[in-house]
């Protein structure tokens, strides 16, 4: 096909896919970075500290490998995409920054407050942890909203001038 009958470059991205990858991707690095280095390096808590430490080690072991399956699932969906050009970089990195803000307040807000499974930190004032773990998601969702509005203008822009 001539560059001159070629699509726009936006015609065939498939942002709805792109964000879906970019949410799994980042919930499941959201969870790798809390499994890592709060579980196994910091050793401040497990998953599920209701109970013994060997039902907090198994907890621990099930919550690493559902992040897993998340980023494996996400990079299914991306090597999909890439295969058949409709990845939209932009509209996964969204994805990205939304699913990572998302588990991180869920955590911080159910699994912590509501369910009360683990603290993030024990024998201390909880409260600096706790805010600073729910900003953090906070701006990781802000930053998420703010680039998919962006995603979504440029994409508007581009349909205008194309269909002109």
């Amino acid at each position: 096909m001539s560059s001159a009958m070629a699509p726009p470059p936006a015609a065939g991205l498939d942002t709805r896919r792109s964000l879906s990858s970019g949410v799994l991707c980042g919930v499941g690095f959201a969870g790798f970075i809390d499994e890592t280095v709060f579980h196994q390096l910091l050793h401040w808590h497990h998953f599920y500290d209701r109970s013994t430490p060997s039902w907090g080690l198994i907890s621990d072991g099930l919550f690493h490998a559902a992040s897993w399956l998340c980023i494996v699932g996400g990079l299914f969906i991306y090597a999909d995409l890439r295969r058949r050009a409709g990845f939209a970089a932009p509209w996964w990195w969204s994805g990205a920054l939304l699913g990572a803000g998302g588990f991180q307040l869920y955590d911080g807000t159910i699994q912590h407050k509501l369910l009360r499974f683990h603290q993030i930190r024990y024998h201390v004032n909880i409260l600096p942890y706790d805010l600073a773990w729910n900003v953090v998601a906070a701006l990781m969702l802000a930053a998420g909203v703010i680039v998919l509005l962006w995603a979504r203008g440029q994409a508007s822009a581009l349909t205008t001038t194309t269909s002109h």
